[in-house]
Formats: C-alpha cells, sequence, structure tokens
C-alpha cells in the first residue's frame, strides 16, 4: 500500500466507525498490509485482496477472551 492509499483507508474507517481516533499505519517491510490503531491501542490488520483484478481490503480484527472481562 502507497501512502495514498493509506491515507484514504484512513479517512474511510474513521467515517465509517465515526471514531476520529482511528488510524491506519502503514506496516514496516509489507506491502500488503497496514496496521489500524485507536489512539495507541492496536486494533487489527488491513490485508490488500487483489483477487480478481479487483482490489479489496480485509480487516482482521481478533478479540481476546480477556478483553471481554469487566
Amino acid at each position: 500500500m502507497d501512502v495514498q492509499e493509506v491515507r484514504k483507508l484512513d479517512a474511510y474507517l474513521k467515517k465509517l466507525f465515526g471514531n476520529a481516533r482511528m488510524r491506519v499505519v502503514p506496516r514496516p517491510k509489507k506491502e500488503d498490509s497496514a496496521e489500524v490503531y485507536i489512539g495507541d491501542e492496536f486494533v487489527g490488520v488491513l490485508f490488500v485482496d487483489d483477487e480478481d483484478d479487483e482490489r479489496s481490503y480485509n480487516f482482521q480484527m481478533a478479540i481476546l477472551g480477556t478483553d471481554l472481562e469487566d
């Protein structure tokens, strides 16, 4: 992902989730993905999917059992 693409994804996720604290950050030494944060907390990874000559993105987010505890 280039800088322009990361910026577009960043703006899209902020608007989609209504959260200005979301941010998309390029991954070091990886060109096919970017990290997603809310503030300083890592929440997932965005992967590029170029299958069938159509570019799309997959957002992967893990939720740990400990995250659900009060």
